[in-house]
């Protein structure tokens, strides 16, 4: 059991393109948003997809290999680590965001 890590998969599509941030230090980060999709019949027998979205997070090369190659739409493997943030609004308001922290993808084309 010490060999397990936190680790996670996604198939999915791109939600939006991917916008590149560059911070004063050189640094650079990319986001954007993923679509999975999982379905199922409900109690009436009919088929029910269900979205779910995610919030999808580069930083440097990694990071600009997104922006360069990914677009709206696409169909992308990313692998990653789940992490969790949180911070305050302008109104006082603590706001938790849960982010996939990714360093590998891969387009995936439908054939």
């Amino acid at each position: 059991m010490k060999t397990l890590k936190n680790f996670v998969q996604l198939i999915g599509n791109l939600g939006q393109d991917v916008e590149l941030r560059e911070f004063d230090s050189g640094t650079k980060k990319a986001t954007f948003s993923l679509a999975t999709h999982d379905y199922y019949t409900d109690k009436n027998g009919e088929k029910v997809e269900k979205t779910e979205w995610h919030n999808i997070v580069a930083w440097g090369k990694p990071a600009e290999w997104m922006k360069e190659s990914l677009k709206k739409g696409d169909h992308v493997l990313i692998q990653g680590q789940i992490t969790y943030r949180k911070y305050e609004d302008q109104s006082g308001n603590t706001k938790y965001i849960t982010e996939i922290n990714t360093n590998e993808f891969m387009k995936i084309t439908k054939s």
